[in-house]
């Protein structure tokens, strides 16, 4: 029987994208394919500004789960099922990471939905999303093959010299985000975002909004 390793999994509102505003079940696997989420690792990463800590299983409801059944019912319990049905709304639960694809699979995709989920990944893009996920979220990084082209939304993180929105344009996805890098420079990365999108118009802005409202 197949063991997950999750950081950390809370009930929240979802912070980014399309979905921003939403109430969500989040889902930190443990793991990343291009970094080990070590800081003296992170120079020679492919990708180096990750903002997410995804090492070990040491987080809020975090730890191993034997078999999908058991993933899927802690994530369950996270929702407000007290709630009379009509007042639950629509369950969503974010697989994120790290990069969520090293372990999300058909067994537990199924466990979800038969607990009445929507289910949404954020990955790299570098893994092919199993079939069953509603919502795919795409954030490429530089240096890295994509092989996961389509989905809901692609999410580029602006502005990135070695990594171009207009290199993903051609790409089978239903939103284009950007979303200003968080580092030092922020400010000006905010404007910068604004700029280029009045001038491209076919994408659209993502703001953390759960770094401004300070919810997790």
């Amino acid at each position: 029987m197949k063991t997950y390793s999750a950081k950390e999994i809370f009930y929240t509102l979802q912070g980014e994208g399309a979905n921003a505003g939403r109430a969500a079940v989040f889902c930190r696997f443990s793991g990343c394919n291009l970094w080990s989420g070590l800081e003296r690792d992170r120079a020679s990463a492919i990708c180096k500004f990750c903002d997410t800590d995804f090492v070990g299983t040491d987080g809020l409801g975090g730890g191993k789960f034997k078999g999908a059944d058991a993933l899927a019912d802690t994530i369950d319990n996270y929702w407000p099922n007290h709630l009379p049905q009509d007042k639950q709304g629509q369950k969503l639960v974010v697989c994120t990471g790290g990069e969520p694809l090293m372990q999300l699979d058909d067994a537990l995709i199924t466990a979800l939905h038969e607990r009445g989920f929507e289910i949404a990944v954020e990955t790299n893009g570098t893994i092919k999303a199993p079939a069953g996920i509603d919502w795919i979220c795409v954030s490429p990084k530089a240096d890295s093959e994509i092989v996961q082209t389509s989905g809901q939304e692609l999410k580029l993180v602006f502005p990135q010299d070695e990594n171009k929105p207009e290199d993903y344009l051609h790409m089978d996805f239903e939103h284009f985000f950007l979303q200003p890098k968080d580092d030092a420079q922020q400010s000006q990365n905010v404007q910068d975002t604004i700029d280029y999108i009045h001038e491209n118009p076919q994408w659209r802005l993502s703001v953390q909004s759960h770094k401004i409202t300070g919810i997790r």
